[in-house]
């Protein structure tokens, strides 16, 4: 496959977008995700996802916010993550297709918080980070219901940040999709012992993924 990295000033620094695109032909729409506050483009359901939807005519685009791609260990605030997300846009924009917003654990969030002032098509939130672990009732329930764009929740049924069962169930008002991965941590790792491989697991995120990208509107 080939790939095209594109770096984008941003307020908050330097951004780069690592782009794994459709075949031109067959290209409907752009997939941005990006990382969450403990690493970066590498992980293991972004590439996965990277790997498997140019097929499907999504093209994918790997979003490394500033404070990463400065080489800092801590994640910025959240208002300064939604600033460098804003000023990605335009770039994410470009190729003239609807762009679905997505993230893994805080890339979610920033997605669901700014999705409808950037007009996103969708939003994909991988391992939403629902509480921190251990503290339920510091629920940012109230970001993923507000996404108001169609959304899908993709969330490991061991994630310590929130299992499925926690979440709260869609209504009319704020409807969302939720998959459960099974045995999946917050990184989507399965024990060995766990009965599906790490492949397997894997490939319920990318199936998952592609089945609902397919059947928004455009």
């Amino acid at each position: 496959m080939i790939t095209r990295t594109e770096s984008v000033d941003t307020p908050a620094g330097e951004a780069r977008i690592t782009w794994h695109p459709a075949p031109a032909r067959t290209a409907r729409l752009v997939l941005a995700v990006s990382h969450g506050a403990g690493g970066g483009i590498e992980a293991r359901d972004l590439q996965a996802l990277a790997a498997a939807l140019p097929a499907h005519g999504i093209t994918v685009a790997l979003v490394e916010q500033p404070w990463r791609v400065a080489g800092k260990k801590v994640a910025a605030a959240p208002k300064v993550l939604d600033e460098g997300w804003r000023a990605l846009w335009p770039a994410l924009a470009k190729p003239g297709l609807p762009v679905v917003a997505g993230g893994r654990s805080a890339g979610a969030r920033v997605a669901c918080r700014t999705a409808v002032e950037l007009g996103a098509a969708g939003v994909l939130a991988l391992a939403f980070p629902l509480h921190p672990p251990g503290r339920p009732e510091k629920s940012r329930a109230g970001e993923l219901t507000g996404a108001g764009r169609p959304t899908l929740v993709v969330q490991g049924g061991r994630d310590p940040f929130g299992r499925p069962e926690e979440f709260p169930p869609p209504t009319a008002q704020a409807p969302y999709e939720l998959v459960e991965v099974p045995y999946g941590d917050h990184g989507f790792a399965v024990p060995k012992k766990a009965g599906p491989t790490q492949d397997e697991t894997l490939t319920v995120i990318t199936e998952a993924v592609a089945a609902w990208l397919g059947g928004l509107p455009h």
